[in-house]
């Protein structure tokens, strides 16, 4: 068995891994009284119990938890505290054989954070095919369930709704363009500059839609970078390259419930939209914890994520 002990259990990403990690046979979930949520000697006393650390708290929490956390134990943090720390793994295994063997046997390692997540999955294979330059300036926006914004805000749009609300309209934000995720699109890809990043959070609890724009590529070049680069990946699956973006509107929650990432290219001979449509609780959060638990310990990659 393995001992599991969630360092912020009853925050969204924490409820989230512990629905997924509660079926699994495997897994022996150790649970912290809610009054002593707080108190460090009884969550030292867990993390000694545990063989995996989950960290789903806020920044600072996290990075006094990681030094909190036995040298010994596999922790992994899911806050943006660790992301392009070293020392720290970086959980996306997708993008290359150095990445997936750092999280082999790894003890500390970084979940990628969901808007990073759709943006690195688009750009990083094309900077490794050469299709665009790292010190181009680039330009994304993302559009997300409120569940992203975690507790706080979740119990703000779904109290507030029953009685009307202009939450109801979606909401762009990070307006001073310094979000929380730049750091790691820009480091994870080896950019010069950071992207022009606007996120946008709408009215619905999950799922998201991430877009980059480009000039001047052939869509068959891109689409085919990617089938290359993805062809031996279980959960970053590369769309059909659709001839019109009227074929019909986008449904940026087809992918909730999940661990996939869906890449789309539209567009024409002169303008390129890159699409990556991921589920902003399941390889935005909680899904690429497991996977990357997973691959740490020499499992499955899938187990726990299979059908999820």
């Amino acid at each position: 068995m393995i001992n599991v002990f969630i360092d912020g259990q009853a925050g969204t990403t924490g409820l989230q891994l512990e629905q997924r990690l509660s079926t699994r046979d495997d897994i022996r979930l150790l649970t912290i009284d809610p009054a002593l949520r707080k108190d460090p000697t009884t969550r030292l006393d867990l993390m000694n119990k545990a063989d995996v650390i989950f960290l789903c708290l806020p920044d600072d929490e996290a990075r006094k938890s990681a030094v909190f956390a036995p040298a010994d134990k596999l922790v992994i943090d899911a806050s943006p505290a660790h992301r392009v720390t070293q020392g720290w793994a970086y959980g996306m295994p997708e993008l290359s054989h150095d990445y997936r063997n750092a999280l082999i046997g790894a003890k500390r390692i970084a979940v990628p954070g969901c808007h990073a997540a759709g943006f690195i999955s688009m750009i990083y294979p094309l900077l490794e095919a050469g299709l665009t330059a790292k010190d181009t300036k680039l330009c994304c926006n993302s559009l997300t369930g409120y569940s992203g914004g975690g507790r706080q805000m979740i119990e703000q749009y779904e109290s507030i709704r029953l009685h009307g609300d202009k939450l109801s309209v979606p909401r762009p934000y990070a307006l001073g363009l310094t979000h929380k995720h730049l750091p790691e699109m820009k480091a994870v890809c080896g950019l010069t500059h950071p992207p022009h990043f606007m996120p946008t959070v709408g009215d619905f609890y999950q799922g998201m839609f991430v877009t980059v724009q480009l000039w001047d590529l052939d869509l068959s070049d891109i689409h085919q970078a990617w089938t290359h680069h993805y062809k031996n990946s279980r959960f970053i699956r590369v769309m059909p390259i659709e001839e019109s973006v009227e074929v019909g509107f986008m449904d940026i929650t087809a992918c909730n419930e999940t661990n996939n990432i869906d890449l789309f290219v539209f567009g024409h001979e002169t303008q390129v939209l890159l699409g990556a449509r991921l589920d902003n609780l399941g390889k935005g959060a909680s899904g690429a914890a497991v996977q990357c638990m997973n691959i740490a310990l020499s499992l499955d990659e899938d187990l726990g994520l299979r059908g999820v």
